[in-house]
């Protein structure tokens, strides 16, 4: 206990290598930052903007940009400042607020994925019934409880964690204050903690993809009935956009968080990890509405009232 109180920072050393890979690392981290940030506002603005595409779907992706740029500013930003300058060193403070952001984030993206996924099959297996079941009052309601899900497992986790004893080890071998990585540094018994991590994420994870994937199987089925090949197209290539991302996510969060040992062999994860904190969140944009020909309208038509302003 005496040497868990006297910890008071921790060393990132994910990705520690040459120096020039260190730069190479950090113009890299950051312009997918920028990347990310730039997309999902302009998501944002042209669904604000656009009175057309003020429908639960469009609410939900609205929420989902909102989400990615708060997930991707957690670890990005510090991550890429580290790289160029060789700060590693993080608070004890600073290192829990970080997972539990992360936590928060991360786990109320993939409810939010559930949500979106449930919204897509109501409006395709259930289009005369969709403006009465997904009401304003719904559509609030999923996303206020895919946040508070978060809530509950990100203080789950991070309680948890920082409970364990560190004895003088700081080294975390991450670029990030991710769960695994903090508890593979304790010099505690950590059992209990890899149990509550499977307890807790499992079936989180097992959970809000079998909403995912049971959605999508009707969908699908659905998708194959109609009479018109337009309207199958349309709406196949709107799903196989949603599930693109949606295997990246679910399936590097589940090799990460959803198996026994999962905190193991933390330096698997430096690179997997990449693809679901950084990568998702900047194609998400791309994937989910840049390939939407309702948001591409309202892109071409908030384009042309500017060029005759």
């Amino acid at each position: 206990m005496e040497n868990h109180t006297r910890m008071s920072e921790f060393i990132l050393v994910g990705f520690n290598s040459h120096p020039g890979s260190q730069v190479l690392l950090s113009v890299l981290f950051s312009t997918m930052y920028i990347v990310t940030v730039v997309g999902n506002v302009c998501m944002i603005l042209i669904i604000r903007v656009d009175p057309s595409l003020h429908t639960p779907m469009y609410f939900f992706l609205e929420n989902l940009s909102t989400l990615d740029i708060c997930y991707s500013s957690v670890i990005t930003p510090r991550a890429a400042l580290a790289f160029l300058l060789g700060r590693r060193r993080i608070s004890y403070a600073g290192c829990a607020s970080q997972m539990f952001f992360f936590s928060l984030f991360g786990t109320t993206e993939a409810f939010f994925l559930a949500v979106m996924a449930y919204d897509r099959f109501t409006a395709i297996c259930n289009p005369l019934l969709y403006q009465v079941i997904m009401s304003r009052r719904l559509c609030v309601l999923m996303v206020m409880g895919s946040y508070l899900s978060g809530c509950i497992n990100c203080a789950i986790q991070t309680g948890f964690t920082f409970s364990l004893s560190f004895c003088g080890h700081r080294e975390i071998n991450h670029f990030f204050c991710e769960v695994a990585a903090v508890i593979h540094a304790s010099c505690s018994d950590t059992l209990v903690n890899e149990l509550v991590m499977l307890a807790v994420c499992g079936p989180i994870i097992v959970g809000t993809a079998l909403v995912v994937f049971v959605s999508y199987g009707y969908i699908t089925i659905t998708i194959i009935q109609m009479p018109s090949a337009e309207s199958r197209h349309k709406a196949f290539s709107t799903c196989s956009s949603h599930m693109t991302t949606i295997c990246l996510f679910f399936g590097t969060v589940f090799f990460m968080y959803a198996q026994p040992g999962a905190a193991s062999s933390p330096s698997k994860s430096n690179t997997i990890s990449i693809f679901y904190t950084i990568v998702v969140p900047m194609l998400n944009p791309f994937i989910y509405t840049l390939r939407n020909r309702e948001v591409k309208g309202a892109l071409k038509k908030q384009l042309k009232m500017k060029r005759f302003c």
